[in-house]
């Protein structure tokens, strides 16, 4: 005869493999069919990882990303102008994005019209260039970001060439009013 604790333990572990199977059986559809003697394709290359700042505690840039083969896989961006901040994470292969490269260039649109970044990747150098990246969805503020930041690779040192974020009319009558 089983006894209650060993009924709910074989009940459990009963559970557990059904999981377990379930969880492996769902990762191997979404890798797709693969043949035999296939290797999981993806970015070949060195990794590297590179972040900077530049600026000051209340006016600031800062910027991490993650590079396979000198191809940008994803980057995250922090701005700060006190009190306001705004950040973004972009990924190859998400839903809000599309990445597309052509030679040093990687071209990446964001979904839904909210603006496209370029990434130049030359002479040791990324250079991020917003191009009209909306404020609302990234930073709950309205207006658009353009301009450039670079991250010399090798240094972790990132510069400033020209980041504009665009200031609308009711945010400039609410800092008058400050």
């Amino acid at each position: 005869m089983i006894d209650a604790n060993n009924l709910i333990r074989a009940l459990f572990l009963g559970a557990l493999a059904v999981s377990v199977g379930a969880a492996t059986a769902l990762a191997a559809e979404s890798r797709g069919p693969m043949k035999k003697g296939e290797a999981k394709k993806g970015p070949h290359g060195k990794r590297e990882r590179i972040d900077c700042m530049v600026g000051t505690e209340d006016r600031q840039a800062r910027i991490a990303i993650e590079a396979v083969g000198d191809r940008v896989q994803n980057f995250a961006y922090y701005g700060k102008t006190k009190p306001r901040t705004c950040s973004m994470d972009v990924k190859r292969g998400d839903s809000y994005s599309h990445w597309e490269d052509k030679g040093s260039v990687t071209v990446v649109t964001l979904t839904d019209e909210t603006g496209a970044f370029l990434i130049d990747n030359e002479k040791g150098q990324y250079r991020f260039i917003f191009r009209e990246i909306d404020r609302m969805r990234y930073c709950g503020m309205h207006g658009k970001i353009n301009g450039s930041l670079t991250v010399t690779r090798g240094k972790n040192t990132c510069t400033v060439d020209r980041l504009f974020i665009e200031v609308t009319d009711s945010e400039e009558a609410e800092k008058k009013a400050n």
